[in-house]
């Protein structure tokens, strides 16, 4: 049997800290438009983690303009991800934080945890 995860295995990437759901996260993105590459800041709640090796991703959901939930995912061993910073953390009994999906303004905010 061929262990595929050691064949393609990728390193991890180091900028990103250990996340947890709940957490507010500004995730820095490099974007490649035409010949320039630039970073982008998507801001948002983690509401989802996967791991699984070379598959370890989560998920960044953020309320747009006129109230409109935009979430992203993004790999855990991406070298595009330039920095993840943890704002703050918010107290949750679940590991996927789907309900805030029908949630909009102060009934999508979570209480914050201190340390």
């Amino acid at each position: 049997m061929i262990d595929l995860n050691k064949n393609f295995g990728t390193e991890i990437n180091p900028n990103i800290p250990e996340l947890r759901p709940g957490d507010t996260v500004s995730v820095h993105v490099r974007i490649k438009e035409g010949g320039r590459e630039r970073i982008q800041e998507f801001k948002g709640m983690v509401i989802r983690l996967r791991k699984g090796g070379n598959n370890a991703n989560f998920t960044v959901r953020r309320t747009a303009s006129n109230g409109i939930g935009v979430e992203r995912t993004f790999l855990m061993h991406s070298p595009r991800i330039d920095k993840v910073v943890v704002e703050r953390h918010a107290r949750v009994r679940r590991a996927q934080l789907y309900f805030l999906r029908g949630r909009t303004g102060k009934r999508a905010t979570l209480k914050q945890k201190f340390d």
